[in-house]
């Protein structure tokens, strides 16, 4: 049995997936489910926070969307039991891959698979789905009647998250990185109250949104990355597809809230003294919060079923490639770990 895995190089900057032969797993125990791999998303892989929690090894797990048929089920399981469909997303410290037939997993990281749910959807949903629920609903209070700007709308996250936001009553704008993404994101029914076309560098995120909100700014903002310094100081497709810091301060409203994927972000004292007199908050959307804190597993697990709920009644309609098999998944993993891709692979078995 066959698990893909990456290896960094002795430079600790180039990334080597191989595929490993793994051994029999052992007979499941106490809250461990075994489990047939069905499908599973790929998504880059974090190799700073891996490092920053001290979790590096020579040969590291690729594959953690996952969803599939229960084989075996340990002693002290209660949620579930053989033959059951299941969903979920495999712990960062894992040890097996999820791009593998089978794997172990610990029962609280899993939940039911609704029955019209497809294995690719529900492993191309799980996580931008809980990145979204994280972004709208813990860091940012979403509720109807809200403006919200989704920078970047037409990539899988940002998909999810106008979906979401549409549900919830929301009026959202977005913007489009490309004629494609353009097109894809006027398509969207209910409508987006405007999208923002920044492909050519020439449009004003700010003086757009402050346009369509009356003056008034956006009471939620999730960034997909932001401009820190000056145009000397940054890369030429940064500069053109990304906002300012400045832009997002400016055309925020009194009292919003500003989610950022910028794990470095600085601001000065004048950007401070900006948000203080808005009365604005700056929250940071890290994709695994609820991994590192096992107090919340009961609000995680919340989040997961409703994923799953929504996904099922078609609130999200997610953006998925065509499905690839699983000797195909070093190549594609290679492509998503640069950032190349924009519809979300998924594996299937």
């Amino acid at each position: 049995m066959k698990g893909l895995y990456f290896q960094k190089s002795s430079t600790n900057e180039e990334i080597t997936f191989v595929f490993q032969e793994r051994e029999n797993l052992p007979v499941t125990e106490d809250n461990y489910v075994k489990l047939q791999v069905k499908a599973c998303a790929l998504s880059q892989i974090n190799t700073k926070l891996l490092a920053e929690m001290k979790m590096e090894k020579e040969f590291f797990p690729v594959g953690r969307e996952i969803a599939g048929i229960v084989l075996d089920v340990g002693n002290k399981v209660s949620f579930f039991q053989p033959d059951d469909e299941v969903v979920g997303i495999l712990p960062l410290d894992s040890e097996d891959p999820g791009l593998c037939e089978v794997v172990r997993v610990h029962e609280h990281y899993l939940v039911h698979k609704p029955e019209k749910v497809t294995w690719t959807e529900a492993a191309g949903t799980i996580r931008d789905g809980v990145r979204a629920y994280t972004a709208l609903h813990y860091l940012s209070h979403l509720s109807s009647g809200k403006s919200v700007l989704i920078m970047d709308g037409a990539s899988a996250l940002g998909m999810i998250a106008i979906q979401l936001a549409h549900h919830r009553g929301a009026k959202v704008i977005s913007t489009a990185g490309s004629l494609e993404d353009k097109q894809c994101l006027e398509r969207l029914r209910p409508s987006l109250a405007r999208v923002i076309d920044v492909s050519n560098g020439k449009a004003h995120v700010a003086e757009s949104c402050l346009e369509e909100t009356g003056g008034l700014g956006v009471d939620i903002v999730l960034d997909a990355g932001v401009r820190l310094y000056s145009k000397d100081d940054e890369p030429a497709v940064k500069l053109q597809l990304l906002p300012h810091k400045h832009d997002i301060i400016t055309l925020l409203g009194v009292g919003g809230h500003w989610v950022t994927t910028e794990e470095n972000l600085q601001l000065d004292p004048p950007d401070s003294h900006c948000l203080f007199l808005k009365g604005a908050t700056v929250a940071f959307l890290n994709d695994e919060v609820w991994n590192l804190s096992n107090v919340q597993q009961g609000k995680y697990l919340c989040i997961l079923k409703d994923v799953m709920e929504k996904l099922s009644s078609g609130v999200f309609r997610p953006q998925l490639d065509e499905p690839i098999p699983l000797y195909e998944a070093k190549v594609s993993m290679e492509v998503v770990q640069k950032n190349q891709g924009r519809k979300k692979q998924v594996v299937q078995f």
